[in-house]
């Protein structure tokens, strides 16, 4: 009779699989985490296929993204009129368009064209509007 028993060698050695996978697993998820630079491009590549559902987006240009941190201060500017707290403004430079969207609805709550001076643009940043 063959015995089907499992030697402590093979125990030993699934265990040590099982916990190498574990650490891998866990490292990868603790370095995107602490890489702000891995969440942004995330962010931004979700965003923009969220964004891209709703209107034709320019090709072959990613958008500085920002983020509407308080709507009272932009009420004066007509691109801002909507704008509620979390809303994302897409900034194509290139492109010379505004985009102003809400992920809570998921919906496009305006667009406009964008002027731009060479200062302006070397100014513009992924931070909070």
């Amino acid at each position: 009779m063959a015995k089907n028993k499992i030697s402590s060698k093979q125990i030993l050695i699934i265990v040590i699989v099982i916990l190498l996978g574990t650490s891998f697993y866990l490292y990868r998820k603790v370095r995107m985490y602490k890489n702000p630079d891995i969440i942004s491009e995330r962010e931004v590549k979700d965003i923009v296929e969220k964004v891209g559902e709703h209107i034709v987006l320019p090709p072959n240009e990613i958008p500085t993204i920002a983020t509407v941190s308080d709507p009272q201060a932009l009420q004066n500017q007509p691109f801002f009129a909507e704008a509620n707290k979390g809303d994302k403004v897409l900034i194509y430079t290139d492109a010379k368009k505004a985009i102003l969207y809400d992920p809570e609805i998921d919906k496009i709550i305006s667009v406009a064209p964008l002027t731009i001076s060479d200062t302006q643009q070397k100014a513009i940043t992924t931070q909070d509007i």
